[in-house]
């Protein structure tokens, strides 16, 4: 036990996991997961899938969800920097449509816990980053959602640079805002 520090965050359900870094003259080792000191810290979940990608610098991903089989996600960057976003769209919360974002990147070792029934999208603010995610279900091509990471009605305040040039893909850029959902 110990090895990891849970942070609560302001939206119920959303954790930032902080593991313990052993470092010396070699470099550093951490375990970046294990089942019996999540279940202590309260995330209980079997993951089925991991997932990886690469992104160069101002590269926005999201936000994007799954419409009839969500997926717990456990996210962190294995290089690079991110800021990465979830944003509630469970059905009767009280902070439905309220947002909340963390820097993640190689440096910090921070990982992010995201329940079902959030959309998910990040940043790239470095040059390059690799971003690493565990998943409670498969991925299913025909079952995404996504909302316009630009949604006013969202009002995620992206930490975007002056001058950097976003990278959307075609798909993000159709998505229809929060709005939208509810009908």
């Amino acid at each position: 036990m110990g090895k990891i520090t849970v942070e609560t965050c302001d939206i119920e359900g959303l954790k930032i996991i902080t593991p313990t870094v052993f470092g010396d003259e070699r470099g550093y080792f951490m375990e970046t997961y294990n089942y019996n000191d999540y279940k202590a810290a309260g995330i209980d979940m079997e993951f089925v899938q991991d997932n990886q990608s690469a992104s160069k610098k101002g590269v926005l991903r999201g936000l994007h969800f799954q419409i009839n089989y969500p997926q717990d996600k456990l996210v962190r960057v294995v290089s690079g920097e991110v800021f990465d976003v979830a944003v509630d769209l469970r059905p009767g919360s009280k902070t439905y449509g309220k947002w909340f974002g963390v820097l993640l990147s190689a440096e910090n070792k921070k990982q992010f816990f995201i329940p079902k029934n959030f959309a998910h999208g990040f940043i790239v603010l470095s040059d390059y980053a690799e971003f690493a995610y565990k998943c409670t279900d498969f991925y299913h091509p025909n079952d995404e959602g996504g909302l316009a990471w630009n949604d006013p009605d969202i009002g995620v305040e992206w930490p975007i640079p002056e001058g950097m040039e976003l990278t959307i893909s075609e798909k993000d850029q159709k998505w229809g805002g929060i709005k939208e959902l509810k009908k």
